[in-house]
């Protein structure tokens, strides 16, 4: 079941085209505490149009009762689980991962980061338009618990504000960016911002340090139960040959890969 030959030629072909997996917008992983391997933000451009009014409107944080500040997974006694990604590297690896996800009938939360969607703010849309969750992972992914309070909050209303401006909200969750939990002043800091709740995650496919498909996918299935969160990261070739199989292999366990805000609610 892991072995995809040629289904996996053909979307690093596609993904990847002749620059090579070197060359795909590589991400730095959020609890590693190394810094962010993309590009800074640049300077705001011209405003873009905000999306338009006969497309499905995106969604807006919620707040779910009983649930913390800082939520790793959700009901165990469901068979869902939350497939989320943080949101940056090449945009062609970005679509084949959300197209694979969309040929099993997964659908998926991405936590953009700011400076990818001043790059690619196309990319929004596409989240959106396949039924897909979208969310905040900051402005420039920087250690966002070593930050002072004006920066990290700067960190968290920049992404915001990115997001309003190109789907109307300002994202259903926050994510904070090179780590795995936010510190308290964080918490508060996206409460302030508009977001309820902090979204953490319980299972990490470690597919940033690019083991093989195969890896990420024993690594993912190893540790996955109902309610499960789990972190990936688009830009890796990895992750788009993992896909397939570990969508499959969910499927054979009776476990639906849904959205992070279908996954807590009832």
């Amino acid at each position: 079941m892991l072995s995809h030959p040629g289904r996996r030629a053909a979307l690093r072909a596609a993904a990847l085209g002749t620059a090579g997996a070197a060359a795909a917008g590589l991400t730095a992983a959020c609890g590693s505490g190394r810094p962010a391997t993309g590009p800074s933000a640049p300077p705001p451009g011209p405003a873009a149009s905000p999306a338009s009014p006969a497309r499905a409107a995106a969604a807006s944080p919620r707040r779910f009762p009983g649930q913390p500040v800082e939520i790793g997974h959700g009901p165990r006694d469901r068979p869902r689980v939350a497939l989320t990604f943080h949101g940056n590297g090449d945009p062609a690896i970005a679509r084949a991962v959300l197209a694979e996800a969309e040929k099993a009938g997964a659908r998926v939360t991405v936590l953009a980061i700011g400076s990818w969607l001043d790059a690619h703010p196309d990319m929004a849309r596409r989240v959106l338009d396949g039924g897909h969750e979208l969310g905040n992972h900051t402005q420039r992914h920087l250690a966002i618990n070593e930050l002072s309070e004006a920066e990290a909050y700067a960190e968290i209303t920049g992404c915001a504000q990115r997001l309003k401006r190109l789907t109307g909200s300002i994202g259903t969750w926050f994510r904070p960016s090179q780590t795995q939990y936010a510190t308290p002043l964080v918490r508060k800091l996206a409460q302030r911002a508009g977001y309820p709740h902090v979204l953490s995650y319980d299972v990490d496919s470690l597919d940033f340090t690019s083991p093989g498909a195969a890896a990420v996918i024993r690594t993912v299935t190893g540790t996955i139960h109902g309610g499960s969160v789990v972190s990936l990261h688009f830009g890796y070739a990895d992750t788009v040959d993992a896909m397939p199989p570990l969508l499959e292999e969910l499927a054979r366990r009776k476990l639906r890969a849904v959205t992070t805000t279908e996954l807590l609610t009832p």
